[in-house]
């Protein structure tokens, strides 16, 4: 494969209801994303993930999405859904208390760059510095964490930029919000299968081919 790690990993985030569940995974993406930001047009209370999240099929990973969560807050959250990954700003966690076990998802922007020898895990995702505001990351930064780990590039990709994005990154994986909806907040299964299917045929070329990757 072009990465040399398997296929890309996809994750649509902000999801709201069981349609949109069933959009993202007839699509074939590898997760969604449930938000808890009540300032965001994409929050769910715990009533609303909950159903959301149990129209989430096997094999397909729920994502708790945070930024700067309460205790409290995430206790509901994980409860309603159950995720798989918890995902929030890398700076969240050293507060927060998780369960046994519990997988993250740690948050980067690239308009706080870390340093070349920061520590990262092994997975992670990097992110602009407003999430959901169809705000593009930096695609240099960027190219030069995906060698260190599990990249995961989010910030305002859609259907149109997501090939340019992965032959200038080589991710492990993209993630999408605004730019699969119809209207702010709202899901469009049509731009969500156009930027999959788009996603997995930049993947499936060569890097040599694809694009240069940016330095």
């Amino acid at each position: 494969m072009s990465t040399g790690r398997g296929e890309l990993w996809i994750k649509v985030c902000g999801l709201r209801s069981a349609a949109d569940v069933q959009a993202a995974t007839a699509a074939g993406v590898d997760a969604v994303g449930f938000v808890f930001h009540a300032s965001s047009p994409r929050h769910l209370s715990a009533r609303e993930a909950r159903a959301a999240a149990a129209a989430v099929p096997a094999g397909v990973a729920r994502v708790a999405v945070f930024l700067h969560p309460t205790q409290s807050q995430l206790d509901a959250a994980l409860d309603a859904v159950q995720p798989d990954w918890v995902q929030t700003d890398a700076d969240d966690l050293a507060a927060l208390q998780l369960p046994a076990g519990q997988r993250v998802l740690p948050v980067y922007r690239t308009n706080r760059p870390l340093r070349d020898d920061a520590d990262l895990p092994r997975r992670f995702l990097l992110e602009s510095g407003r999430s959901g505001a169809g705000e593009v990351a930096d695609w240099q930064a960027a190219a030069r964490w995906s060698v260190r780990g599990e990249l995961i590039l989010a910030g305002g990709l859609d259907a149109d930029s997501v090939g340019a994005a992965i032959a200038a990154v080589r991710p492990f994986g993209v993630d999408v919000s605004s730019g699969v909806e119809a209207s702010r907040g709202v899901k469009d299964a049509v731009k969500i299968r156009n930027f999959v299917n788009a996603a997995r045929a930049a993947h499936a070329q060569p890097a040599s081919s694809s694009g240069d990757k940016l330095t």
